[in-house]
């Protein structure tokens, strides 16, 4: 993630099954009949990390409560709220939390470091990190930006790795990114990565005219926002597992359906974004959700062929020695819904 704060535990959601139907039981001999409830299970307890703080790139696992789908599906569904350097794959591999959100990079190296993490859906199938520069510097491609001027980025992240073998770093000058636009606005030579949701919204809203550069568009589309499991969970409680995917899923669609209720909720629990913050990077992020393929499959798909690019990429940019086997991570009954036909 490209932003920088810890915020810790920020909310607990909680949602229970509905009301049980009464069952009429065999009358006992010498007796009319009597009549009494059937009690259903209590729900299942688990636990969500999220890996930043509440926002719209969380929002259906919010909305999952709000359309009451946790409940539906018989879970009750704590959510952890993360932030920069949230140990997400320690948390659910350690079996502090169920299920954890991360990127697909971050699984991938997880894994190549003997953490069996599985992914069960990607929120985003198009990676929302990208670079932004002024406009006023007539920059048309990526090649132009690192051509001259400043740009900040995390050192060490994937996809900066990445950029920098496709285009090198010697003609520009590359800073730690330290979150926020205050610099990329006082300077009209300076570029920085980005969240497509974040950092240009703000940018824009104090007067900038950012021009955005996604990564995808150059060659690395890492899902984003991925739900994960341990394989030990998986195998013990499929049955909760499946649930809470599905829970998930149907939470997305009502918020990309409907995202206000569920905004204002999140307004709560986070209050650096205002409500026209909210709702423009939730307009921002639904076509880098919601996509021909989510369409066609059920929203969170996920393809062989695309994780066993991304373990090559890894492996050429030295992240990993070897690309985990995707036979072992990747299961049909997550990859959407024409896998599973």
């Amino acid at each position: 993630m490209n932003k920088a704060c810890w915020v810790g535990v920020l909310c607990a959601v909680s949602v229970w099954a509905g009301c049980t139907r009464e069952k009429t039981e065999p009358a006992a001999a010498g007796q009319t009949g009597s009549t009494t409830t059937a009690a259903k299970p209590a729900p299942a307890k688990v636990k969500l990390a999220l890996d930043w703080i509440p926002e719209p790139q969380f929002g259906g696992f919010y909305a999952a409560r709000e359309s009451g789908a946790y409940a539906r599906h018989g879970l009750e569904v704590e959510v952890l709220g993360g932030g920069a350097g949230a140990p997400v794959a320690q948390m659910v591999a350690t079996g502090q939390v169920e299920f954890g959100t991360t990127g697909a990079d971050a699984v991938l190296i997880a894994r190549a470091r003997g953490v069996d993490l599985v992914p069960l859906f990607a929120v985003y199938q198009t990676t929302p990190h990208a670079i932004m520069a002024h406009a006023s510097r007539g920059a048309t491609t990526l090649a132009q930006v690192f051509s001259s001027g400043t740009v900040a980025m995390e050192p060490g992240l994937a996809y900066a790795l990445f950029l920098k073998k496709k285009y090198g770093f010697d003609k520009v000058k590359v800073v730690p990114y330290d979150g926020g636009v205050a610099r990329f606005l006082a300077d009209k030579a300076f570029a920085q990565q980005c969240f497509l949701t974040s950092e240009p919204l703000a940018a824009r809203k104090q007067g900038a005219d950012p021009v955005i550069f996604k990564v995808a568009d150059e060659g690395f589309n890492p899902y984003a926002t991925v739900v994960v499991t341990r394989r030990e969970l998986l195998k013990s409680s499929p049955e909760r597992v499946r649930a809470f995917v599905q829970a998930v899923r149907e939470g997305w669609r009502s918020y990309l359906d409907n995202p206000k209720a569920t905004n204002d909720l999140m307004a709560k629990l986070n209050t650096t974004m205002d409500a026209e913050t909210f709702a423009a990077s939730a307009e921002a992020q639904e076509p880098l959700i919601e996509t021909p393929e989510t369409k066609a499959k059920g929203l969170g798909v996920m393809s062989r062929e695309r994780w066993e690019t991304l373990g090559q990429q890894l492996v050429e940019l030295g992240l990993i020695d070897k690309a985990p086997p995707v036979d072992e991570y990747l299961l049909p009954e997550f990859m959407g819904a024409a896998a599973r036909e």
